[in-house]
């Protein structure tokens, strides 16, 4: 709430309205109206008239665009102006309530965009899905990109093996808009396009006459387009093809045109590898039925030709495999978005009562714990997940775990543990791998229907065995199986147990992405997963994991108890991030927890704002994945140049991590809620307090 009185409005507000003012607080009070919000003023000035001659206003979702930490930013506000009257009934000033609805605002157009794409995206793929050519394809696709987002042309390109000369084999265009197929250079469109695209990255431009050098933007302009959005298609290091969209006229380009046209563009080269490796597989067959009995004289041929098969075949179940788990990841979000959806919708209401509204911010939350579980789920099959493996004594760690499978498995099922006497020492982690052996007594007890015999067994120094066609290995491995006396696991389906999505179990009652958690944990472990079956004598499940030497487990040390502060006290945050989004998320976090932010959109501007010995900042907040220099090799810089100033990583997938680990820095894993984020940065302030108290 605020109050502006007198002829030149001086302004008066209470704590809250100081949050929505930023930077401008304090000084704004006292001071004149006009004089505090300039920017906005245009878009209010005729509401405070109003006010001012005696009439209340009111103002639901009114967008403006404030400058209140030093950058313009698009804001929403809902609020009301009355009017404030003397002692002689003469208006005097103006009273204002309002409150900032940008966030909710911004998530419901988000959440709008996201179904709008969704639902574009699936309509292309029903159309695409029933052709069986390539041009077909492409010609459906650019037809219903260019009709649904308004354009006056979308095309599709091959390039030439010196990546510079492409043809553009096709096109739709709208109508009173030239046709650009043929063949061109792409150097000719100039240096921008050349390094973009060669890069790997989209080349976006919203007015060639006023971004490009005349020359370049002449190229464009003498095939009628003005503004353009071309993306690369790159396969083993090359660019192949290119996607555009463009407009006649100058256009600012959305993220979410770019985004849908970036995911078009790999569907559709998707279907098109379909297509065309369907067609050469019945091309292959075809010439191998037409061999004749010249075979002693064709062998070589016959043999290259068969190769050639094998992999175009290979790389068809690829496709297919990649269609199912995307139709399962589809399926299993949009339940997730279901929830959100409506919870959401419900939270509108002006009137829903408080223990209403609890329960469904309770659904929101618990819905997004879920999507956050199913993307750790499918990272531990690709084997990307982040690991943090220690060194466990793995029989003292199965001795603790019977009792917990117990519980899981119910009263009816018996638990029997077979452990040798003599320690067994693996290096993994433990989260993951409880979960592996969780996720396999699960199905044990599914298997039995409630009740029957489960065995837990542990063998030290075994051999890894040849699996699913891979050699073996002398070892020593840890062979941890688990043996239940249930219906065994029909012989067509055993070839598919460990499939993302892949269930045998009735609706509602299993994602199948449980063994496929096994099976990605132990293979990015340095093992194996493998089991034996028959239908009506049970299954056993043995997972290998490599054994080492004993040495004091990091689980097993004490680790100091602290004392921490509730919040933030105004320590200094250097937030590196390069998605707006996301960026202004997280500064918006870390101030309301009480800590000054400072935002650098890439590592550059980054060390560039921490100068020579970062002096104005007691902690570096950044992510992972950026463009040029990356979040890790920014924290290994400030860990040569600045030991001192401690650095989390912030991060939803990283191959890197998944590859090497977190190299010693604190990690945040994406999604993460603002409680994680205030216990991490307090633990790692007060870590540096303590260092800077025994340094003095």
């Amino acid at each position: 709430m605020f109050v502006a009185f007198g002829p030149e409005l001086g302004f008066l507000y209470n704590d809250p309205y100081a949050e929505i003012l930023g930077d401008k607080h304090p000084a704004a009070l006292g001071n004149r109206f006009h004089d505090i919000w300039p920017e906005i003023w245009p878009d209010i000035a005729p509401l405070i008239k109003q006010a001012m001659s005696g009439e209340a206003t009111w103002s639901e979702n009114m967008p403006l665009t404030m400058n209140r930490h030093g950058y313009d930013e698009a804001t929403w506000f809902t609020f009301s102006y009355s009017p404030v009257r003397d002692e002689r009934g003469t208006v005097a000033g103006m009273f204002c309530t309002c409150a900032e609805t940008t966030g909710r605002v911004q998530a419901e157009a988000a959440l709008r965009e996201n179904e709008a794409r969704l639902r574009f995206l699936d309509r292309l793929g029903k159309e695409a899905a029933n052709s069986t050519d390539a041009d077909d394809i492409l010609a459906t696709t650019t037809r219903m990109v260019a009709e649904h987002l308004g354009l006056s042309n979308c095309a599709y390109a091959d390039m030439d093996p010196d990546e510079d000369g492409f043809t553009i084999r096709g096109d739709w265009a709208a109508e009173g808009a030239l046709s650009i197929v043929g063949h061109y250079s792409l150097a000719d469109f100039g240096r921008r396009a050349v390094e973009d695209l060669g890069a790997g990255r989209p080349l976006v431009i919203h007015d060639n006459l006023d971004e490009l050098a005349p020359g370049e933007a002449a190229t464009f302009q003498a095939i009628g387009i003005a503004a353009t959005i071309c993306m690369p298609l790159v396969r083993d290091g090359r660019l192949i093809a290119l996607m555009a969209i463009h407009d006649r006229v100058p256009r600012m380009w959305t993220d979410y045109e770019l985004a849908l046209i970036s995911e078009v563009t790999e569907r559709s080269w998707a279907h098109i590898e379909r297509v065309r490796a369907v067609a050469a597989l019945r091309e292959a067959v075809d010439d191998l039925e037409a061999l004749n009995t010249t075979l002693e004289q064709r062998v070589e041929e016959r043999t290259s030709r068969l190769f050639e098969t094998e992999e175009v075949l290979r790389q068809s179940q690829k496709l297919e495999a990649v269609g199912q788990l995307t139709g399962g990841v589809a399926h299993d979000f949009n339940n997730l978005l279901t929830i959100i959806r409506s919870s959401v919708d419900f939270l509108l209401r002006p009137n829903l009562p408080e223990e209403r509204r609890n329960r469904y911010l309770n659904a929101v939350s618990d819905t997004v714990e879920r999507a956050s579980k199913l993307t750790s789920q499918l990272l531990a099959f690709a084997r990307r997940q982040t690991l943090k493996p220690v060194t466990v004594n793995v029989g003292a760690r199965l001795h603790a775990l019977a009792d917990l499978i117990g519980t899981i498995t119910g009263a009816r099922i018996r638990v029997v543990t077979e452990l040798p006497v003599r320690p067994c020492f693996i290096e993994v982690d433990v989260s993951q791998f409880e979960t592996a052996l969780v996720n396999m007594a699960v199905n044990a007890r599914d298997a039995m229907d409630g009740e029957g015999t489960l065995t837990l067994r542990l063998a030290c120094g075994s051999p890894l065995p040849p699996i699913r066609g891979h050699a073996g290995s002398p070892g020593p491995f840890a062979a941890i199986s688990l043996q239940d006396t249930g219906c065994g696991i029909a012989q067509e389906v055993q070839a598919r147990v460990f499939e993302p999505f892949f269930t045998t179990k009735d609706v509602g009652k299993g994602t199948g992405l449980g063994l496929s958690q096994v099976f990605g944990f132990s293979k990015q472990s340095g093992g194996d997963v493998t089991f034996e079956s028959s239908p009506g004598y049970g299954t056993t499940f043995t997972l290998y994991l490599p054994q080492v030497a004993a040495m004091a487990s990091s689980e097993e040390q004490e680790v100091e108890t602290v004392s921490f502060e509730p919040g933030g006290a105004g320590q200094r945050v250097l937030v590196v991030e390069d998605n707006i989004e996301v960026g202004r998320f997280a500064t918006q976090i870390l101030q309301d927890l009480g800590y000054q932010t400072t935002w650098a959109t890439n590592a550059e501007d980054a060390l560039d704002r921490l100068g020579p010995n970062g002096a104005d900042f007691d902690v570096v907040f950044s992510d992972v994945v950026m463009p040029g220099m990356g979040g890790i090799e920014l924290a290994k810089v400030l860990r040569s140049k600045l030991p001192d100033l401690p650095v989390i990583l912030a991060s939803g997938y990283s191959h890197v991590l998944a590859r090497d680990g977190t190299y010693g820095f604190d990690l945040l894993s994406k999604p993460y809620s603002a409680d994680q984020v205030s216990r991490v940065l307090r633990r790692v302030v007060q870590g540096k307090r303590r260092m800077s108290t025994k340094s003095t």
